[in-house]
């Protein structure tokens, strides 16, 4: 559906040239919610403007159904556009214009008339859930709602794809999960691609089926959600499944090792025989589940004891066929 291949974005500031694409391939297949991920400065957002060229790359192809978006015409670019939707984190609606009249907007830039355009917001009104505030104005919104108008905007023009950019990022844990159930349920039912921009884990684990890692520009890691969880191979990617909750843990440099359960052994008492048959103190620095694909899947994140107990540990897990992973958390830097 949509393919980049060493795909380059820089941009000039008055201290420095940034790289915000570093020869970047990527392809995401019809029909699956696809997620790039990565902290703040790490480029994902201009790579999602890349896709549909509201950001020009300097170098690279960029297609779109097999066609080369950097060489379509100006009137072949807009025609691939409306098969392109795209919501924000801001929402970016018009302020003096009712529910309804937001979601017509994109329909009378279509030419449709006032009264096919109202008939077919009303249809997409409903698949948001948002039928009894088409009149209402978007000051009278919660922040959650604001976002069903604008996915129902996006989804006037019948796109192809669906573009995230940060869309829940505004948003508190509840809404969060409404707005990606449905997201869901428009990749599920109508058969539209969604690509998710977002800097938490918990976004991707909740809908996507597959994932890139980006850092600086940079993508490091591709693969299914389940396989990045399970088995994590960037230090950027390592730091992302780990859970918020114990955010403060992870911005000092400490030495882990990193549990993690799933199928089976998320019912087994593996820290209670770990304890007991191997008779080691731990220092447990977190814990959590995601649900995965619909399936549950946890991970432990310990302190790496002295040495002799770190392999005492290791033969007991080998034992036992539970994955784990040792690596040392190095302090996040904060990007300007």
């Amino acid at each position: 559906m949509i393919r980049l291949e060493n795909v380059c974005k820089t941009f000039t500031t008055k201290d420095a040239v940034v790289t915000a694409a570093d020869h970047i391939n990527l392809s995401i297949e019809k029909g699956e919610i696809f997620g790039i991920i990565g902290f703040s400065g790490a480029g994902k957002s201009t790579l999602v403007r890349c896709m549909n060229l509201l950001e020009v790359p300097d170098e690279g192809a960029v297609y779109f159904d097999g066609h080369d978006l950097m060489k379509a015409t100006t009137k072949e670019l807009r025609a691939y556009r409306k098969k392109i939707g795209m919501i924000f984190q801001q929402f970016n609606l018009l302020e003096q214009r009712t529910v309804i009249d937001n979601v017509c907007y994109p329909l009378e830039l279509e030419g449709l008339s006032k009264k096919e355009a109202r008939e077919k917001a009303k249809e997409f009104l409903e698949i948001v859930d948002l039928s009894e505030k088409e009149k209402s104005y978007p000051s009278q919104l919660s922040g959650g709602q604001k976002q069903r108008v604008a996915i129902a905007r996006a989804l006037a023009t019948n796109p192809e794809v669906l573009l995230c950019d940060e869309a829940t990022s505004a948003l508190d844990p509840i809404t969060t999960n409404g707005v990606l159930e449905l997201l869901k349920k428009i990749n599920e039912e109508y058969g539209v691609t969604i690509i998710v921009i977002t800097h938490e884990m918990k976004v991707v684990e909740r809908i996507c089926d597959r994932v890139a890692i980006m850092n600086q520009g940079v993508v490091e890691e591709v693969g299914d959600v389940k396989e990045i969880f399970l088995n994590p191979k960037s230090e950027t990617s390592k730091r992302l499944v780990l859970s918020s909750d114990h955010k403060s843990e992870l911005t000092t440099n400490k030495k882990c090792i990193r549990i993690v359960f799933d199928g089976i052994s998320s019912y087994e008492p593996v820290l209670a025989d770990l304890v007991l048959e191997t008779q080691v103190r731990l220092n447990i620095m977190g814990a959590n589940t995601e649900d995965i694909g619909g399936s549950a899947y946890g991970q432990m994140l310990i302190e790496r004891p002295d040495e002799k107990s770190v392999e005492i540990i290791k033969n007991h897990l080998n034992k036992k066929g539970v994955r784990f992973e040792e690596f040392e958390l190095k302090e996040e830097k904060e990007e300007a």
